[in-house]
């Protein structure tokens, strides 16, 4: 017979390592399981510097976080490590960050945290102390969908402002397996309401918003700060050909972006692409920003069969590119040749400001409690055929010097 936790056993003879933020949604994870009867141990993952950290409202593993977490510990008597990882953060997630981004793309560090540090070192420290899974505060569930194998699998959370799927795609099957996130199935409120009645220190604390190492959301100063190498000038040229300006580095620039381009043309203009083999922005009209078709890498499948199984006519779905955004109709390809699937999604309606780096998430459907069939990073994109012929033809032209 299977536990709350879908476990062999009674909770009492199965320990379960929590991820302990020190916020109030994994602190609250902690306190259901030790009231169950679990025999909990709390791990905080100590990412950046908390030195730099502590003093900043909003930001997940600073010095604060880790204070909270101690301090939740103690009031629910379990015991508490905290694991320094910053090494392995630096390597793992900001180095690849700062890469990708100086490459011109808007990349999630967060969603790389999630799937290397989070999920890989510290799944392997719980596996290591004998925990029979390892608990997370994050609003997304997971259930068991073959006893005998233990295979789960991923669907949205009830509560759909807090739906943390777009960030958990790239969970493979066998960490999905060891996993287990208990808040999926509440609302964000009750979760407040158990803390106060569990007593905890954090049953008011505001929710982390911003990137652990990217203060107030400038990522651009991050990058020249830590790389000041890969901040380069250039030009600022419109998708008609014309030459607009200079800028002072492709890392004040995304797709998308409407503000702060610094030139004016007296219609509104966007970033349509930066290129950064020649630390090139090209702006242009909103409707260059419409994208049908999406190009992907890193492609982690969830659902059943193989990828090579899907339909050649593709197969229908729903697809998240930007976190905020409600899933939308899509259909899923996977193209086979002699050395590698190629897989690309084709949006039903189109959809703005799409960059590459970003993730593209898929989903059985738009339904409020979907499956999470995986997803994959955005490597390209296909615009509307006359702003893509644009696009290509301006970057296969020879760049000019200077305005």
């Amino acid at each position: 017979m299977l536990n709350s936790l879908d476990l062999p056993g009674r909770p009492e003879d199965t320990r379960i390592v929590v991820a302990m933020s020190g916020g109030v949604d994994s602190s609250v994870v902690a306190g259901l399981l030790a009231k169950e009867g679990y025999n909990v141990v709390g791990m905080t993952l100590q990412l950046y510097d908390h030195g730099e950290a502590i003093h900043r409202k909003g930001a997940c593993c600073a010095g604060q976080d880790i204070h909270d977490a101690r301090r939740v510990a103690e009031t629910l008597g379990i015991p508490h490590y905290v694991l320094d990882y910053e090494a392995k953060f630096r390597e793992q997630v900001i180095n690849p960050f700062m890469e990708s981004y100086i490459a011109g793309e808007t990349p999630i560090p967060c969603v790389t945290c999630n799937q290397t540090v989070k999920f890989a070192d510290l799944l392997t420290m719980a596996k290591e102390l004998g925990a029979a899974a390892l608990a997370t505060g994050h609003y997304i569930c997971s259930r068991l969908v073959d006893e005998k194998s233990g295979r789960r699998a991923l669907y949205r959370p009830l509560d759909d402002r807090r739906d943390q799927s777009y960030f958990l795609f790239a969970t493979t099957q066998d960490q999905l397996d060891y996993l287990r996130f208990p808040l999926g199935g509440l609302p964000k409120s009750r979760t407040r309401e158990l803390a106060h009645e569990l007593g905890l220190s954090v049953a008011e604390k505001s929710d982390s918003q911003d990137i652990c190492f990217v203060p107030q959301g400038r990522y651009a100063d991050v990058i020249a700060k830590l790389q000041p190498e890969g901040v380069t000038s250039g030009l600022i040229q419109h998708i008609d050909g014309r030459i607009l300006g200079e800028h002072d580095g492709i890392i004040n620039f995304t797709v998308g972006q409407r503000r702060g381009i610094g030139v004016a043309t007296g219609e509104p203009i966007y970033v349509v692409h930066v290129d950064s083999k020649s630390s090139r922005v090209i702006v242009g009209p909103r409707e260059a920003l419409d994208t049908r078709r999406l190009h992907l890498r890193n492609v982690n499948w969830l659902g059943d069969g193989s990828l090579s199984e899907l339909p050649k006519s593709g197969m229908e779905i729903s697809v998240k590119v930007r976190s905020t955004r409600p899933p939308v109709k899509a259909l899923l390809y996977c193209i086979e040749s002699d050395t590698t699937n190629h897989i690309h999604v084709d949006l039903v309606e189109g959809e703005s400001g799409i960059a590459p780096g970003q993730a593209c998430v898929f989903y059985e459907n738009d339904t409020h409690d979907t499956r999470i069939l995986g997803g994959g990073f955005i490597a390209r994109t296909e615009r509307e055929p006359d702003a893509e012929y644009k696009l290509r033809t301006l970057l296969s032209q020879v760049v000019p010097v200077s305005a």
